[in-house]
């Protein structure tokens, strides 16, 4: 089965639009943070499937993705 993720332009957003999704990405960022400096796990969703992930493997994967994000503008 393909995996479709939901991708769009965030400049195509309004202007409060945008101002959520930097908020949530703020918000996420603290929880992983966090719970990396506690030597927690996470649980999130990838490709339907639940997994207990180390916040220290997300903090890597979000960081990841923004020096990506600041590469493709």
């Amino acid at each position: 089965m393909e995996n479709k993720k939901s991708r769009f332009d965030e400049s195509e957003l309004s202007e409060f639009a945008q101002k959520v999704l930097l908020g949530m990405r703020k918000a996420i960022r603290k929880l992983v943070e966090e719970s990396a400096a506690l030597g927690e796990s996470l649980v999130i969703s990838e490709d339907g499937e639940v997994k207990h992930v180390p916040a220290k493997d997300l903090l890597a994967k979000l960081d990841e993705d923004e020096r990506t994000r600041e590469i493709l503008g």
